[in-house]
């Protein structure tokens, strides 16, 4: 008993969430960057996924996939990072103003949604980047950007458009991080109260399954705001200098109004497929992080 309390004292205990979160994300990055390339070309208007998959490999080759790699993982370390340390201090901070019982699931749901406005709030400059890097390709010749890796993209929107332009289409992000997370994590804690008590599953089967869940309803309850995100991101003045769109209300009224409710769901299978094995994958490797500590005495 005595040997937990060092454990509580020092930096580390409140910087670990971070670390661990940061981590896990960009690792899960690291295999999810090819589907989540194809996803942002879907949005784009490209083509189907088979379509746009042969159509970057005959023209691009295989390196296209991860266009925009160093901008995932910036993205990784800052967002995933700041979401997850925050979820784990305010699900904390929470368990102790409960006496220590476990928390209902609308105070967890409501501690994801402002994790994930926090994290969105510290990483939508690299995800700024992100897009524009996996979007260059499908540009013009004369319009494309040619940033070489993630800094490069920061330093050029910054001197070329201003340092606010790093949160251009800041708010829909922020909007759509308070949703992902809370679909993800309300649905990940239910699902795993379910394997657990309800279907006996154990230790591996149980973060498979919840994983797996949490990612779709994580994906269902996100795209729309990630349509519209993307949309407000990408988009280019015309020759007379005005751009498609004044907002992101703006763009989600004219979308609604051109292509009805389910064209925010463009691409959802894909998507789908992207987030949910991201999910998975970052719960996994975070698991697994936090095995590695306790083998360690961390």
């Amino acid at each position: 008993m005595g040997e937990e309390k060092p454990k509580s004292t020092g930096v580390w205990p409140t910087v670990k969430p971070f670390v661990n979160g940061g981590a896990s994300g960009m690792l899960a990055t690291c295999v999810i960057q090819p589907i989540d390339m194809i996803k942002v070309r879907i949005q784009l208007g490209q083509g189907s996924a088979a379509d746009v998959t042969k159509t970057m490999l005959k023209n691009e080759g295989i390196g296209a996939f991860y266009k925009g790699l160093s901008a995932g993982l910036l993205r990784q370390a800052t967002y995933t990072t700041a979401r997850l340390g925050s979820f784990r201090i305010l699900t904390s901070k929470a368990i102790e103003a409960n006496d220590g019982k476990p928390l209902p699931l609308y105070q967890k749901a409501l501690c994801g949604l402002t994790a994930g406005a926090i994290g969105a709030s510290v990483g939508s400059p690299a995800d700024l980047a992100l897009i524009r890097m996996q979007a260059d390709a499908t540009l013009p010749a004369a319009q494309r950007r040619h940033y070489t890796n993630a800094f490069n993209a920061l330093y050029r929107i910054a001197a070329d458009e201003g340092v606010l332009a790093l949160w251009k289409g800041a708010g829909p992000t922020v909007v759509r991080a308070m949703a992902l997370n809370m679909g993800m994590l309300a649905s990940y804690d239910q699902s795993v109260e379910f394997c657990k008590d309800s279907l006996g599953f154990g230790e591996a089967a149980t973060v498979v399954g919840a994983s797996t869940v949490s990612g779709f309803f994580a994906a269902a309850c996100s795209l729309p705001f990630d349509y519209v995100k993307t949309q407000i991101q990408k988009m280019q003045p015309d020759a007379e200098g005005k751009y498609p769109y004044t907002g992101s209300l703006d763009c989600a009224m004219k979308t609604l109004k051109a292509g009805g409710p389910f064209k925010f769901y463009t691409g959802f299978p894909v998507y789908c497929v992207r987030i949910a094995p991201h999910v998975m994958m970052t719960w996994i490797f975070l698991n697994q992080i936090q095995k590695l500590e306790k083998s360690v005495g961390l």
